[in-house]
């Protein structure tokens, strides 16, 4: 049986699409074959029938009038084009709960706001410490460690979603779906997470759900 494909989102910016090459190296480390999905409304099917996983990788701000909320001063807005193309690809694998998914930093708000879940569009004193590119601690069913970090909003709220581990000050940083075979969501990014369960193994996991998809077909 072939390695499973893994459908990995991309960002959109001056005409261009790029993501970090982390992802792809992950999902190779992991036993997958990454292919890049550009934003374009209307593939989603298609993309839907060649992946057996996705990736919804990091990146700006989300806007918040899809949701009839002001989109926030400090906000730094997603492309319109990934934004409407991924929010479709999420609500249409919705159908599908037995396709795998992880959604990183960007990825996992997605995931809370369509789950009916809330965002903080900028984190406040004393939470401001998230602010920026570091390290801070995680821990929860998913897991405990150290992990890498670069988010100014945060969920509130997960919505239907299970939140899975917290920072040490409350802020939520990991949700899933029970319900579905393996959706999870991670506000820190994996690929760049030196901590093997919190950060290469995620990729596995979602690996060996990807594996148990084409194996049963389902």
């Amino acid at each position: 049986m072939s390695a499973p494909i893994i459908g990995i989102t991309v960002d959109q910016h001056e005409k261009r699409f790029r993501v970090s090459f982390a992802y792809a190296d992950a999902v190779v480390t992991a036993g997958g074959i990454p292919i890049l999905l550009p934003p374009i409304l209307g593939q989603e099917k298609h993309f839907m029938t060649l992946c057996d996983g996705f990736v919804f990788t990091g990146g700006d701000d989300p806007k918040m009038e899809t949701w009839n909320l002001t989109t926030h001063e400090k906000a730094t807005p997603v492309a319109k084009e990934r934004q409407e193309f991924e929010l479709s690809l999420l609500q249409k694998l919705q159908k599908m709960p037995n396709v795998p998914v992880l959604g990183v930093c960007l990825g996992m708000q997605w995931m809370g706001l369509l789950a009916g879940g809330s965002l903080e569009q900028d984190l406040p004193e004393p939470l401001a410490s998230h602010h920026g590119a570091g390290e801070h601690k995680v821990a929860g069913s998913i897991g405990e460690g150290i992990v890498h970090t670069h988010h100014h909003q945060a969920l509130t709220n997960a919505g239907s979603l299970t939140v899975v581990a917290s920072a040490d000050d409350g802020v939520i940083e990991a949700v899933r779906d029970e319900s579905r075979s393996w959706y999870v969501g991670v506000q820190w990014h994996p690929e760049r997470t030196k901590d093997h369960q919190l950060g290469q193994g995620l990729f596995e996991q979602l690996l060996t759900a990807a594996i148990f998809k084409k194996h049963t077909n389902a």
